[in-house]
């Protein structure tokens, strides 16, 4: 449905004046900052397709390769396994399938065998700092301790209550 124009030629004159003033201020401003406008979306441009480049970064000479001689003799494969940790015994590893880990079986049973083994029948090396704490100690052997009488305590509280006057068998001596 068309919407009728009810203009007589006095709004027209109106509504053209007013298209005409926001023109000239625009072209007004355009004239007074536009060269600025631009030059700084020229440096946003710069700016973004630098660092849509890769960064370059310096190259090292290469290291002057070791003559034959010089080179250490290569161990036979398979005597020294890659990683920190030596492989895990196929019947232990044999525990993750077998069971679920609720019922204690299955990755449960596997941690707790795994947990049970010394740090040294594990890894090759220290692979921490505190790992030196006790590498290669040995089974620890426990200590008897032969049983103490213990202190006997009914209550944490006073006899008398917080508020009463002492009683002369409360004073510690």
């Amino acid at each position: 449905m068309a919407r009728p124009l009810n203009m007589d030629t006095l709004q027209q004159d109106f509504w053209k004046e007013q298209y005409l003033k926001e023109l000239m201020l625009r072209f007004r401003w355009h004239q007074r900052y536009g060269a600025s406008v631009q030059a700084r979306q020229e440096q946003l441009r710069q700016r973004r397709q630098a660092t849509r480049e890769p960064l370059k970064l310096p190259t090292l000479p290469s290291p002057v390769p070791v003559p034959p001689a010089e080179q250490p003799a290569e161990e036979p494969a398979g005597s020294v396994p890659e990683g920190e940790m030596k492989p895990v015994a196929p019947e232990v590893r044999q525990l993750l399938y077998q069971g679920i880990s609720q019922d204690g079986e299955g990755r449960r049973r596997y941690l707790a065998r795994r947990a049970a083994c010394a740090p040294e029948e594990k890894y090759f090396t220290p692979v921490t700092t505190n790992f030196l704490y006790g590498w290669q100690m040995g089974k620890v052997t426990k200590v008897y301790v032969p049983p103490s009488p213990k202190c006997h305590i009914e209550s944490f509280f006073r006899k008398n209550g917080a508020f009463s006057l002492l009683d002369p068998r409360d004073v510690a001596m």
